[in-house]
């Protein structure tokens, strides 16, 4: 794989339309050779000859392979936060434990249906952007947590340490556990992961205070 740029962490945005297709096209051919070699197995020469390109046409939009590992990464991020509030709107009226379990089970039927997620976000950032990028969705996602229990009528303490953004990061934790050792998310760390959640929140919960109704 070609050496890591550090000035190179974004891709070059392309503005004409022929040069957009073009983009998505590799995107496109860098998920399906992740998934079949994995980062090990990845390079730019490779992803070239596959979509029959030059790899200046491949180098003019992505300067390195991490360029291209971002860039799904940032895709992947998007979609799982997306879908993560989208299914929290459906579960206001159960108990938040089963809103916890809930959530950890979509979260892990995303990373089981996107190989290529499992491997670039529980299987450890592969530049510092990347990893800026993750703290900051599990930051919003955090904040997710909160809302979702303030709207319970629960108020978590203030931090520091930051509870709903803590919660987050352990369920986070039991999904990469499952990865490394088993490739995918088994059922058995889905629940744990669940109630990991649930238990760290439980410390905190009996004992936050109802939002004042003035």
């Amino acid at each position: 794989m070609d050496a890591i740029d550090n000035a190179s962490d974004f891709p070059r945005q392309p503005l004409q339309q022929r040069a957009k297709d073009r983009f998505e096209i590799v995107i496109e051919g860098a998920r399906k050779l992740l998934r079949e070699k994995g980062l090990s197995g990845f390079s730019i020469p490779e992803l070239a000859t596959r979509l029959g390109y030059s790899r200046a046409t491949i180098y003019n939009f992505f300067p390195t392979p991490y360029t291209i590992f971002n860039e799904l990464t940032r895709r992947y991020l998007d979609q799982l936060e997306q879908a993560l509030y989208g299914e929290a709107a459906n579960l206001r009226e159960i108990p938040w434990q089963r809103s916890a379990e809930a959530m950890a089970a979509f979260a892990a039927h995303f990373y089981n249906e996107n190989p290529v997620a499992c491997l670039l976000i529980l299987g450890g950032p592969v530049t510092d952007e990347s990893y800026r990028a993750q703290e900051l969705m599990i930051q919003r996602l955090g904040q997710l947590v909160q809302q979702t229990l303030a709207n319970r009528g629960i108020r978590l303490p203030s931090g520091p340490p930051d509870i709903s953004l803590l919660t987050i990061e352990i369920g986070t934790t039991c999904l990469r556990v499952s990865f490394f050792l088993h490739g995918r998310i088994t059922p058995h760390y889905q629940r744990e992961a669940g109630r990991a959640m649930i238990s760290y929140l439980s410390q905190y919960v009996p004992n936050a205070l109802p939002d004042r109704v003035d």
